[in-house]
């Protein structure tokens, strides 16, 4: 019997099985999976990979349907799939549990000591000399000489459009030849642990990057013995309600906590009685209460009122240069473009990740306002820098503001002309190359993608490709050694959860 598929998550695999045996009674074989990816933006494919195997079994009472085992390094170990219920969510905690446990010992585990650099050596590249100079304008509209900043930390919360910046950042380091510091096994640094400079890709003391941009908890001090001290500090925020809603979506079927909330609406039932359902030391339980906050590396406990919030909103203004709103994301941009003195095509975007319309939970104002107050050290914090961000859009000038924003809206209309057929994002079941399919949340195909124009002019393929590409993928083509994630997006395509 011949087995054959494709899928695309952070690179696509084709799969060819023989199996042997009495198909009447009991039969097994093996079926070797290997996982190929985009070599960069050509048009082939190159084997990258064949990182485990499966082996499929079946028997008369389970109508042949096949029974998953791992071998080679591993214990065999077989589940069978049924179609009820119970069985299915035992079977995912199972293969989460062994998701974590692999995560578990496969991070790399940091020895500190005494005699090592505390600050790392110099970057060894920077962008071309011809590109160091660069011009600006102040809010009278008069040009000053700067350099561009090519030494940057990104922290990249959760629901913030914060994947969208991160492409920025990974095409800017890209053309410019920078290191940046990918994340070893997964997509993120390990989160929800705090960050360790030895989760980043081929760390070794000393080695120094130039961007930093991935999923983290952040940790101020492991983070500067990476980057150069002059480096430019950047985070984004959003309104905690939508934050909270957005997550909720996302990651409530990782939140046990949320298994027992009656009703078909989950999330207003939550909102009527927070702390009813709510258990602080509950299992990804962050997700659901202060999540910015956790992501900066303070406890998402904390109330509103509390005095560590008010410290952990000064530490924070003084360690980031800029602090972005996902709401004012253009004008955020522009912001952004100014203070690190780049040029307006490095700022060019499509927006990533985003969801369908359907998949939104619109909150009336009584629920925005519950949730806001459920998230209160998260509001108390978007408010500071909401009106800081307001003050620095005042200094910079709102005319100027206008202006600049009109601009970037139509190169980023021109470039979704050249690039994106129709123009616009559609449902993953519409996304016709696996390759660039988002990763999905848990039990939902929400996240929308893109289609290249197969008619796309040659001279801005590359361009168009690496706007396009979802995050996954990105840190892939760039070196990063994926093997986790990719792992788990095959035992969840093997499941179809």
């Amino acid at each position: 019997m011949q087995v054959g598929g494709d899928r695309g998550n952070g690179g696509c695999f084709a799969a060819a099985a023989v199996v042997e045996g009495n198909s009447q009674s009991r039969f097994q074989g093996r079926l070797e999976l290997n996982v190929w990816s985009r070599a960069h933006a050509g048009p082939g494919w190159r084997l990258k990979e064949s990182p485990f195997r499966l082996c499929t079994v079946a028997a008369n009472n389970c109508k042949l349907q096949p029974q998953v085992c791992f071998v080679g390094s591993m214990a065999v170990r077989c589940f069978r799939r049924h179609r009820s219920l119970g069985t299915g969510l035992l079977l995912v905690v199972l293969m989460t549990s062994l998701a974590m446990l692999l995560s578990c010992l496969s991070g790399p585990i940091h020895q500190r000591h005494p005699q090592e650099i505390l600050v790392p050596l110099s970057c060894a590249q920077h962008p071309p000399a011809e590109q160091e100079s660069n011009a600006s304008q102040n809010a009278s509209g008069k040009a000053r000489a700067c350099r561009p900043k090519v030494d940057i930390m990104f922290l990249k919360t959760h629901k913030t459009a914060s994947s969208t910046v991160l492409n920025i950042l990974l095409r800017f380091g890209e053309k410019h030849g920078l290191r940046i510091a990918l994340p070893h096994g997964r997509n993120d640094f390990f989160y929800p642990r705090p960050f360790e400079r030895g989760q980043v890709e081929g760390y070794r003391p000393g080695l120094c990057f130039n961007i930093i941009g991935s999923h983290m908890r952040f940790d101020a001090a492991e983070v500067a013995r990476l980057l150069p001290p002059q480096a430019a500090y950047i985070t984004i925020l959003r309104d905690p309600a939508r934050v909270f809603e957005s997550s909720f979506h996302y990651y409530g079927r990782l939140v046990p906590l949320t298994w027992t909330i009656p009703g078909r609406d989950k999330l207003a039932e939550f909102l009527r009685q927070p702390r009813r359902y709510y258990r602080p030391g509950g299992y990804n339980a962050f997700f659901l209460h202060n999540l910015q906050l956790f992501d900066l590396g303070y406890d998402h406990a904390l109330g509103p009122e509390d005095s560590q919030v008010g410290l952990a909103i000064s530490h924070i203004e003084q360690r980031f240069q800029l602090v972005l709103l996902a709401e004012h994301f253009e004008e955020s941009l522009v912001l952004l473009r100014d203070a690190l003195c780049w040029e307006a095509e490095d700022l060019q975007f499509f927006r990533l990740n985003m969801r369908k319309e359907a998949a939104v939970s619109p909150l009336s104002a009584e629920q925005r306002e519950r949730a806001r107050q459920w998230n209160g050290a998260d509001w108390r914090l978007y408010r500071h820098f909401n009106a800081s961000f307001w003050a620095r859009v005042e200094a910079f000038g709102h005319a100027r503001m206008r202006r600049e924003v009109q601009e970037l809206r139509q190169r980023n209309r021109r470039l979704a002309d050249a690039c994106i057929e129709g123009g616009f994002a559609v449902e993953p079941t519409r996304i016709r190359d696996p390759y660039m399919q988002p990763w999905q949340p848990v039990g939902e195909h929400s996240i929308m993608g893109y289609n290249l124009r197969q008619d796309v002019d040659e001279a801005q393929r590359q361009l168009c490709l690496r706007m396009l590409t979802p995050e996954i993928q990105y840190l892939s083509l760039l070196g990063g050694d994926l093997w986790i994630t990719q792992l788990w997006g095959h035992i969840r395509h093997l499941i179809n959860w």
